[in-house]
């Protein structure tokens, strides 16, 4: 992985480029996305925060985006916060403006695959990556491979149906917003001061998250599971009802071998975004 790469991290009101590089990243430059700009302005933006890290040693490009994506024709569909991006051809959009390869996924997807090349699940061939922040999504890596489905859905498992909404509603900081009117950091900083109601939010929130473990149990049975975003940081509070929850996994065996960490790497995202091109590149064997 000696390769140069651009990785990109897109979101609705920022976009985070680096140079990836075996495996580090050498710089990152983070500039702002105008979220209700025109399709146009953004892909100005987009290419603009590029070349800000681009040089004729750069071999590909590697970009993470919060949509729907065919990920062979490098398309974007309806990208969250970035209300004129309805479908945009990005991947011949880049490769025509730099000249190289470029590779376009969902940002969770390239959170699963920057923890198989740069974090947790580096040497694990059976993985589910779930980011809790605003959503709950996931990256599913399967026979050391990310695996995608028909049309780039795999992994939401956040969309299943759960009590009278779906495991998103439950699992993510809309948990904390929903049913106690404030953010899951302020909780967090509660809780650590040993406030009771907020120890007895986490307390909830593991519950569900258990049960949202065991359905990807059921679905996917992975060796692994990462989880990454905002919630993440709050572990040691919700893991003890978390596994508590998981014990009524129908298979014992099944939760006694299962391993769940905790994303350590702060720039996964980019590192990820970078990956794509080690993942899918005809060049690279993995």
């Amino acid at each position: 992985m000696s390769q140069l790469v651009v990785g990109v991290d897109l979101g609705g009101t920022k976009i985070s480029t680096g140079l990836v590089s075996e495996s580090k990243l050498l710089e990152t430059v983070t500039h702002p996305v105008s979220g209700q700009g025109s399709q146009q302005t953004v892909i100005d933006e987009v290419i603009a925060a590029i070349e800000s890290v681009f040089s004729k040693h750069v071999k590909g490009i590697g970009i993470g985006v919060p949509s729907v994506v065919d990920v062979e024709k490098g398309i974007v569909y309806d990208v969250q916060n970035i209300a004129s991006w309805k479908e945009v051809a990005l991947k011949e959009i880049l490769e025509k403006r730099f000249k190289v390869p470029v590779y376009v996924d969902n940002d969770a997807n390239c959170f699963a695959i920057g923890e198989k090349y740069f974090g947790q699940a580096q040497g694990i061939s059976s993985v589910v990556a779930l980011v809790l922040g605003t959503g709950a999504a996931a990256g599913v890596i399967t026979h050391g491979r990310l695996y995608h489905g028909y049309n780039c859905g795999a992994g939401e498992f956040g969309m299943m149906p759960y009590l009278d909404h779906h495991f998103e509603y439950y699992c993510s900081g809309n948990f904390f917003k929903v049913f106690y009117q404030t953010t899951g950091e302020r909780l967090f900083r509660a809780a650590v001061s040993h406030d009771a109601e907020a120890k007895k939010a986490f307390n909830e929130f593991g519950n569900h998250l258990g049960n949202f473990l065991k359905a990807i149990l059921y679905a996917c049975d992975p060796e692994l599971v990462v989880l990454g975003g905002s919630v993440s940081k709050a572990y040691q509070l919700f893991e003890p009802s978390m596994r508590e929850s998981i014990s009524s996994f129908a298979y014992h065996k099944t939760v006694d071998r299962l391993k769940i960490r905790v994303s350590k790497e702060p720039k996964i995202a980019l590192l990820g975004a970078g990956a794509l091109y080690y993942e899918f590149s005809h060049s690279h064997n993995p």
